[in-house]
């Protein structure tokens, strides 16, 4: 095997849950492929350079091997090298998230019937 779709390479290595996940990222643009935007049928050799935003982070990534069967997280793992750099913006920004959160002000308490009405209508979107 010399090359495998990407989206099944996203999957296998364990990116996104489902193989339609996978395709629906690469779909948005979500999915860089040496520089270029990567649509779900593109080949995946050894030694391409990846970019993937998910709601994990945003990852740059060398392929090593190739997979198209999802196995155990540890397997995952071998078929690509993150590099240093996204590591250590990856790191860092969920560093700032985390010290973000100790400084969000949380309600003193449960909301009344009127703020639950308010509510209510604020998600429904009546005016």
């Amino acid at each position: 095997m010399t090359s495998v779709r990407i989206d099944k390479w996203l999957w296998a290595a364990r990116f996104f849950k489902t193989r339609s996940l996978a395709t629906r990222a690469c779909e948005l643009g979500r999915i860089q492929w040496n520089g270029q935007t990567a649509k779900p049928a593109r080949d995946v050799r050894i030694g391409d350079m990846l970019r993937v935003t998910n709601e994990g982070g945003d990852f740059e990534v060398e392929v090593l091997l190739l997979g198209e069967v999802r196995g155990p997280a540890a397997v995952a793992q071998t078929l690509y090298r993150e590099t240093e750099a996204s590591r250590e913006l990856r790191l860092k920004v969920a560093a700032e998230r985390k010290a973000a959160k100790q400084y969000e002000e949380l309600p003193a308490g449960r909301p009344s019937k009127r703020d639950r009405r308010r509510i209510v209508q604020f998600r429904s979107g009546a005016s």
